[in-house]
């Protein structure tokens, strides 16, 4: 029986650690306001003074009709896709 509820034990916590890893991953952002441009790539949004442009493709689900100047929440993700690492002051001892 010991055996056992270290072996559950073991894989709750597993579990848990797993799930973290998912949320973190998985953190939206959103953008609310009058959509001012559409086009089948990408939503643009106006917040206040700002233009939110935001890419889409056929994976993005739409709740609704698509127009130019309905109001809509658009949720999204920041992924990088590349990093490029510039030279400069290292940190290091000289």
């Amino acid at each position: 029986m010991r055996n056992k509820n270290t072996w559950l034990a073991l894989i709750a916590a597993s579990q848990m650690f797993l799930f973290q890893n998912v949320e973190a991953a998985a953190k939206t952002y959103q953008v609310t306001g009058p959509i001012v441009e559409l086009t089948d790539k990408m939503i643009v949004v106006q917040k206040g003074d700002e233009r939110w442009e935001v890419a889409r493709d056929e994976s993005t689900k739409i709740k609704g009709e698509l127009k130019v100047g309905h109001k809509v929440t658009v949720h999204y993700r920041m992924t990088a896709t590349t990093v490029e690492v510039k030279p400069g002051a290292s940190s290091g001892s000289k």
